[in-house]
């Protein structure tokens, strides 16, 4: 009977080194091979034995665990915080890392993380990217408004971005430098290919046949919108992984950490193990949501009189996540209920 190879990735931009070790710790196969493709499958190919891989997750680990997983038995990728807890250790290398790596894979103690199939990855990406912009055209907004003010220009600050006010104040600018003006100018232009390109990636993500019936069902909730369904989807991806609602809060990043040692509990402030995407979002999204959302404005008026509005705007993100989990679980739109004040 052919014995399995457990084999440990430890991933780097231009190479991957790697140790591949029997059930009891005997080292089979260990080396590097370089960080492409086609060296990849040269050297998956070459093994010529069964092997079960694990991998930490890092911003390369999602094209190399698509190269190398035709050519696995299975291939696991590590949470890379839990996995540190496990496997850290004084000295520490590529090598090292490659068979520390593989004797939790061996062990059964890789924390392993969820990975999304890779049509959806490439679609987060988009979504990612489109979030990105949009954080550049808000920094371009601010940029405005400061050029301004060091000029001593008074302005709407309701009405700066528009169009048309922004071309009659600059025709208004006669004490301003002629550099300022032409800089303020230039951020013009850049804000407008920048919202002009945010509008047509959410406008094409939102028409995929793959989440066009989900977001439709998404959004039969009140106060979600494109942007909130999508990223809900993207992000979750599946649904079901989360067993309960407090798993998926969790995941968001609403939830602050817990601290507790000789009987005494601390609460800190909200985790930084989470999902910064989803978080982000289902933050913004809390604040208007009471406003197109009776259930949720009654969560928001009954947090609120105990005196604090962050609390109040977190209690919404929690109710929004049961929701979202809701719908997207059962397949059915939302069905609102009627609420008694």
């Amino acid at each position: 009977m052919e014995t399995v190879c457990y084999m440990g990735l430890d991933v780097h931009k231009k190479l991957v080194a790697y140790c591949g070790k029997r059930a009891d710790g005997t080292v089979l196969a260990e080396g590097s091979v370089g960080a492409t493709r086609e060296q990849l499958r040269r050297w998956a190919e070459a093994l010529g034995r069964r092997w079960i891989g694990g991998m930490e997750a890092t911003m390369f680990t999602g094209w190399i665990y698509d190269t190398l997983k035709p050519y696995a038995q299975q291939l696991k990728v590590a949470h890379p915080q839990m996995l540190w807890a496990i496997v850290a250790s004084k000295r520490k290398n590529d090598r090292v890392d490659a068979r520390k790596i593989a004797d939790a894979l061996r062990c059964e103690l890789l924390p392993e993380c969820y990975m999304a199939p890779q049509e959806m990855r490439d679609l987060r990406r988009v979504l990612r990217f489109r979030n990105f912009v949009v954080r550049m055209a808000t920094a371009l907004k601010n940029k405005t408004a400061g050029l301004l003010m060091e000029c001593g220009v008074e302005f709407d600050k309701g009405r700066l971005h528009g169009k048309g006010y922004f071309e009659d104040l600059l025709g208004r600018l006669e004490e301003t430098p002629a550099s300022v003006v032409e800089l303020l100018r230039f951020n013009r232009a850049m804000l407008e290919i920048f919202e002009k390109t945010q509008k047509r990636l959410l406008r094409e993500l939102g028409h995929r046949p793959l989440l066009e019936e989900r977001v439709r069902r998404l959004k039969t909730i009140g106060g979600v919108g494109d942007v909130v369904a999508l990223t809900w989807a993207l992000e979750i991806v599946d649904p079901h992984r989360f067993g309960s609602i407090r798993n998926a809060v969790s995941y968001s990043g609403l939830c602050s950490a817990e601290i507790e040692s000789a009987g005494k509990r601390i609460r800190a402030p909200l985790s930084k193990q989470r999902n910064e995407h989803l978080q982000w979002v289902r933050i913004e999204a809390a604040k208007l949501a009471p406003l197109w959302n009776a259930q949720l404005g009654a969560v928001h008026q009954k947090e609120l009189q105990r005196g604090n509005r962050n609390r109040a705007t977190l209690a919404v993100a929690r109710k929004m996540v049961a929701y979202l989990l809701a719908v997207d679980k059962s397949g059915k739109d939302f069905e609102p209920r009627e609420v008694i004040l």
